[in-house]
């Protein structure tokens, strides 16, 4: 029984399937404008900059060194005796610690310029084409649709024609 319902209505399936017919047509377009969409696009700008750099002492204890010795000398011509030799050390240790200080400054001063490359990403905003709005006439009426590509002054449709009140169900009696 089951087997006989399941068949009937598989029957009534492909009959009402049957009924509906589909072809193709031409229409008249009456109008295709183009769509955009405005979308944010990331860019990187970078730029050069210039910045001041120092040169490392090449000797760094070359600075203290010569101011010592150079102090050193300088205060052993003051003086006689153990005054000679007091002005000496006295020199001696002024003398390094000016040595030091100089070349702390030279360190420190710059040398040069060194570029630097710095980049930043920005947006820029533009607008991508997405297709065609379409307007387009078939049996005296207007019908809308979307494209990507910009149709011509026809446009081939498929039309199904159907039946709109198929009746009353049959049933069938076993």
């Amino acid at each position: 029984m089951r087997a006989r319902i399941a068949m009937l209505t598989a029957l009534a399936m492909a009959a009402t399937a049957a009924q509906a017919q589909e072809y193709e047509d031409w229409a008249r377009v009456t109008s295709a404008t183009p769509e955009y969409q405005r979308v944010s696009v990331p860019e990187q700008r970078c730029r050069t900059e210039y910045v001041p750099v120092s040169a490392a002492p090449a000797h760094p204890y070359a600075g203290p060194v010569i101011g010592g010795v150079a102090g050193g000398l300088i205060g052993s011509t003051i003086g006689k005796g153990n005054g000679k030799v007091a002005a000496a050390a006295a020199g001696a240790v002024i003398g390094s610690i000016v040595g030091a200080n100089v070349a702390n400054n030279r360190a420190r001063a710059p040398s040069g310029t060194q570029p630097v490359q710095r980049c930043e990403t920005v947006e820029r905003w533009e607008d991508q084409f997405t297709g065609y709005r379409v307007v387009y006439e078939y049996a005296g009426r207007s019908y809308e649709t979307f494209m990507s590509e910009k149709p011509g002054s026809r446009l081939r449709v498929r039309v199904a024609v159907d039946v709109a009140d198929a009746g009353t169900p049959v049933q069938y009696r076993y």
